[in-house]
């Protein structure tokens, strides 16, 4: 398997500069198109103190703002952008996280940063994305230009999403030094461990050497990043919710605490 191609995802708000040139090194390295995408949406309007709603000049007002700023992210995009990689941009003012979730049909890859807090107007929602896009997700550090992978910590869970994200990253694993695969469980029944040996056999037939880390503790995201940090990882790879999204979101969840860790480069799939 190979990225052949990529999306980098512009938010409206972010500057663009660290993420294209994210996405460029992606391309280059895995032989890829890279298509940059921006979009916004214009909110809901509002009646104003006296009752009244001035719907047309309002909605034209902001939507010509949206406008003028994709117009910007394209031309940053298309400047930064070499003649060497195969490149596209698609933009629209609409919701992004519907945007990009539909224009993912023709990538192997998204890139996008780490989200913009709780207005999904001018952001993606990155819970939603996971969930909606069938395609991986590599949520990149804060300002990051680069994604090296030399040290990748895989989370794992025996789960069909945590199958999916560790086959989806296998480019990004056979490029790594070293791949450690750990666990977090109280429980220490074998068929842990187990599972855990059966993960290392798959890699290994991929030519990727991994060891693995059995953490007796319970499933918790600050834990794990805490791990991560402690071995220099650069990159983490899991699946997205293991448990309902609705459960993630009301009590915690390893999902919720990575999306919202922009220390470190998190790919995702579920």
């Amino acid at each position: 398997m190979a990225y052949k191609s990529i999306i980098a995802n512009l938010a409206i708000d972010a500057p663009p500069a660290p993420l294209v040139k994210l996405g460029i090194e992606l391309a280059e390295r895995f032989g890829a198109h890279l298509v940059g995408l921006a979009a916004a949406d214009v909110p809901p309007l509002v009646a104003t103190g006296n009752g009244l709603v001035y719907e047309g000049e309002v909605m034209q007002i902001q939507r010509t703002e949206i406008e003028k700023r994709l117009a910007e992210l394209r031309a940053e995009f298309e400047r930064l952008v070499p003649a060497s990689v195969s490149s596209e941009w698609g933009q629209a003012v609409c919701s992004p996280t519907r945007f990009l979730s539909e224009s993912s049909r023709a990538a192997d890859l998204i890139v996008t940063g780490g989200g913009g807090g709780e207005n999904v107007y001018r952001a993606v929602d990155i819970g939603s994305l996971a969930l909606g896009a069938g395609r991986p997700i590599l949520i990149a550090a804060s300002n990051a230009e680069h994604v090296m992978a030399k040290t990748v910590l895989v989370a794992w869970k025996d789960t069909r999403e945590a199958r999916r994200a560790i086959a989806d990253a296998l480019p990004f694993l056979a490029g790594a030094n070293r791949v450690v695969i750990v666990t977090m469980d109280t429980d220490r029944h074998e068929s842990i461990r187990d599972s855990l040996a059966d993960i290392a056999a798959y890699l290994e037939h991929h030519g990727i050497m991994a060891r693995t880390e059995l953490i007796p503790d319970e499933a918790d995201g600050h834990r794990l990043l805490a791990f991560a940090h402690s071995i220099q990882a650069d990159l983490i790879v899991s699946g997205a919710y293991g448990h309902s999204r609705l459960r993630e979101w009301a009590f915690g969840g390893v999902t919720r605490s990575l999306i919202e860790s922009n220390g470190i480069h998190r790919f995702m799939s579920y």
